[in-house]
């Protein structure tokens, strides 16, 4: 038998595995550069998590992870792009535990295996290639090695795409009360948008009202997804900005890279090409047509992300055309 994650939030008890509350940081001078007041803008650095090279996907590994270890789980599947977080993130929660990972990646094994790819390694994960398939042609291929496994007698448990389910939401629930109490008068968080379990946990404590999800595209459709796992009756209730995607959910658009920009110009903070970044422009875009005003307290969730910049040739060559060579 093949098993997978419970949806019930009461079901389980997450495992330790990050160091929390992440700190919640002033940036005045990236403020004012977008047409904010110096006060307007904070940063919840959920970057800074720990394990594995930080990121959002800790939080709701805590609850998956927790749940497969309660049901006898001796090795961990999930799925992703190449350069996925979470994948990245399984790998070294397995790691922690003394758990076999498979992580079940979209597309073939390619020249480069920077950033993520190298870190899945390290951590001792096992890759299995799907090709080139749709969401769903993913979860039949990773259906397929969780059988292979239970057939080599091993005990498999499937964590969910990012992540992302109404028991991994509970991750960040607990984020955005660590955001109540580090600022109550918070108006917006604002936060990328992919596989929907991040913005879910933070409308669940904030409220729809709130949160700001801006969609990167790594789902034709995520709002849905957000909805299911917050337990809200529509989606047309949550601000879901979707003018981010570009042509792609791997490119790297203009805006992004601006953002990339004057982000560490003005911070010193490091965001990547397809989810921060885009976020980030997002939250930019939200600020020149009036959604986010200056007076208000916004939150820009930091969701980690830094080895998928080292992984992105688009971002790679972007940076490093942005050095100047002193000339006296």
């Amino acid at each position: 038998m093949m098993y997978a994650m419970s949806d019930d939030p009461h079901s389980a008890q997450p495992v330790e595995l990050a160091t929390f509350p992440t700190p919640l940081e002033p940036a005045p001078r990236l403020a004012t550069a977008i047409g904010l007041g110096p006060d307007d803008l904070w940063i919840k650095r959920d970057d800074l998590t720990g394990l594995g090279g930080g990121g959002n996907k800790i939080r709701k590994l805590e609850w998956t992870v927790g749940a497969a270890l309660a049901e006898g789980a001796d090795t961990l599947v999930t799925t992703g792009a190449p350069q996925s977080n979470h994948a990245r993130l399984t790998a070294a929660a397995g790691a922690r535990l003394g758990l076999d990972v498979v992580l079940v990646l979209r597309g073939s094994p390619g020249v480069s295996r920077s950033g993520n790819l190298a870190l899945d390694g390290l951590f001792g994960a096992r890759l299995a290639w799907a090709g080139d398939v749709d969401q769903a042609g993913l979860d039949r291929a990773a259906a397929e090695v969780c059988e292979q496994l239970r057939t080599s007698g091993a005990k498999p448990a499937l964590i969910p795409f990012g992540g992302s389910s109404a028991l991994g939401a509970r991750g960040y629930v607990r984020c955005g009360e660590e955001l109540r109490e580090q600022l109550p008068d918070l108006r917006t968080a604002v936060v990328a948008l992919g596989s929907g379990g991040t913005m879910a946990g933070l409308v669940v404590a904030l409220g729809a009202d709130a949160v700001l999800g801006v969609d990167v595209g790594a789902l034709p459709e995520p709002a849905p997804a957000v909805s299911e796992f917050a337990g809200l009756p529509s989606p047309e209730v949550l601000r879901v900005r979707r003018d981010q995607i570009g042509s792609g959910y791997a490119t790297l658009t203009a805006p992004t890279a601006d953002a990339l920009t004057l982000a560490a110009r003005t911070a010193g903070l490091v965001l990547d090409p397809t989810y921060t970044g885009r976020a980030m422009a997002g939250l930019i875009a939200a600020v020149r047509d009036g959604d986010i005003r200056p007076g208000e307290r916004t939150v820009f969730v930091h969701t980690g992300g830094l080895p998928g910049l080292f992984g992105h040739p688009e971002g790679v060559a972007y940076a490093e055309g942005q050095v100047v060579e002193y000339r006296a």
